[in-house]
């Protein structure tokens, strides 16, 4: 994962794309940061929270900007998720996780609250 950060962040200065080399730069200091306070290199797994806790500050941000009149600032925080979002595996929809959910419960057995440890 880092060594296709590293990469993507080498075609972003050849081809000019400021916006996401700059988002781009973040997520490696971010990771670096990481590693400095675990005192260790982080695996792909690692590295994925590490984005997941960088997308979740960046939908705070918008929901602020948005209270505080700045679509501007709220707009930069979006395009910035979108960029780090590429990284993160697809999340499933509503209507997925509820079959998903409901295929356990039918596999399972379960009838009420009870049974939540199966």
């Amino acid at each position: 994962m880092k060594a296709r950060i590293a990469s993507d962040i080498k075609n972003a200065m050849k081809s000019g794309d400021k916006p996401r080399l700059g988002t781009l730069r973040l997520i490696n200091a971010a990771i670096q940061s990481a590693e400095l306070d675990g005192k260790g290199t982080l695996d792909d797994a690692a590295i994925l929270a590490v984005m997941t806790r960088m997308v979740k500050q960046r939908r705070d941000s918008i929901e602020q900007y948005s209270k505080g009149g700045r679509p501007d600032l709220a707009a930069v925080e979006q395009a910035e998720i979108d960029i780090i979002e590429t990284y993160l595996p697809k999340q499933l929809d509503e209507a997925a996780i509820a079959k998903a959910v409901t295929e356990a419960i039918q596999e399972t057995g379960a009838t009420s609250a009870k049974d939540m440890g199966k």
